[in-house]
């Protein structure tokens, strides 16, 4: 969703098929209990061109990294993130290239998530109810963020990287990378993620990755009740992602700020074996039973449903 911005400078990607798809083996459909599937948001700023080359690269070059072929995922999605930046500051398309954006990308097995992050988009886990995070948003003022900052020569003010960028990694803001004798990990602003491995298990319901134009408005705890409530009532997963910017999206423009970004929201379900129906039903078998945490059953209805309220009280 644009929201009240003039432009619109996030992207995502969805790639249900890794292997099959980009990697060097041949194209045939991976074996399920091997398959590996990529999710990611790109929180764009300063334009939208480093947030549309990530959404439609980084699951490539993540994919065509050697540790990738090793079957080592957490170092592949490092080397990927820092390959990505490379690709963009050595295309002559992009030599006069302002903008950056954030990563926040899942790979994801039968039996286990991979979450990398480099800004202050955000995973969440589902876990009956409650909000596992995954990640962890990187701003300036972060004791860590913030000493690598001042080794790199940068300064923190007013919470911005030079007074400038609210947030103190990314990819692409190329101008903030102009220390030769620094490592790409040491420079002001680093594309380097965290990465976070976590093995499933048959709590853990659905992940949501989202850019901090949802964040900004809601917990993430809220954020987790709500698309609940929502898979509970038998709604389409992009549903739940509309209906939760359309409570997120500001009334007007005046505050300039909550509720005015865009947003880009994706709900991945983790269906542990099961069918997709099979994975509804038991969801909302919990929730009927009382097992774990939900959105009151208002926000099961649609904002279009005639019967449902415009009240927001998260």
């Amino acid at each position: 969703m644009q929201g009240w911005r003039i432009s619109m400078e996030d992207a995502h990607a969805a790639v249900l098929d890794l292997q099959a798809k980009y990697s060097d083996q041949d194209e045939k459909p991976t074996d399920p209990d091997k398959r590996l599937a990529f999710f990611g948001v790109y929180d764009g700023h300063g334009g939208d061109k480093v947030a549309l080359f990530a959404g439609e690269n980084v699951h490539k070059i993540v994919a065509k990294q050697d540790s990738f072929a090793k079957g080592d995922i957490e170092q592949a999605l490092k080397d990927g993130f820092l390959a990505t930046d490379r690709a963009i500051l050595e295309d002559p398309k992009y030599e006069e290239e302002v903008s950056g954006c954030t990563a926040a990308v899942s790979v994801i097995s039968k039996h286990k998530i991979w979450v990398a992050n480099a800004g202050d988009s955000r995973s969440v886990l589902g876990v009956k109810g409650r909000a596992k995070p995954l990640s962890f948003d990187h701003k300036p003022q972060n004791e860590g963020e913030k000493a690598r900052i001042s080794a790199a020569g940068g300064f923190v003010d007013f919470g911005r990287v030079n007074g400038n960028l609210a947030l103190s990694r990314a990819i692409g803001d190329f101008e903030f990378k102009k220390s030769p004798e620094l490592s790409p990990e040491q420079q002001i602003v680093t594309a380097y993620p965290d990465v976070t491995v976590h093995d499933l298990s048959d709590d853990d319901e659905f992940l949501v990755i989202a850019c901090d134009g949802i964040w900004d408005c809601q917990s993430s705890q809220s954020v987790v009740e709500f698309v609940r409530r929502g898979i509970a009532a038998k709604q389409d997963l992009y549903r739940i992602c509309e209906n939760m910017m359309d409570n997120c999206l500001a009334s007007n423009s005046e505050t300039g700020g909550v509720g005015c970004d865009n947003m880009t929201m994706v709900i991945i379900g983790l269906l542990n074996g099961r069918t997709k129906e099979e994975w509804y039903n038991q969801i909302a078998e919990r929730v009927a039973n009382g097992d774990g945490p939900c959105a009151p059953p208002e926000y099961g209805k649609s904002l279009e449903d005639p019967t449902a309220s415009n009240s927001n009280p998260y």
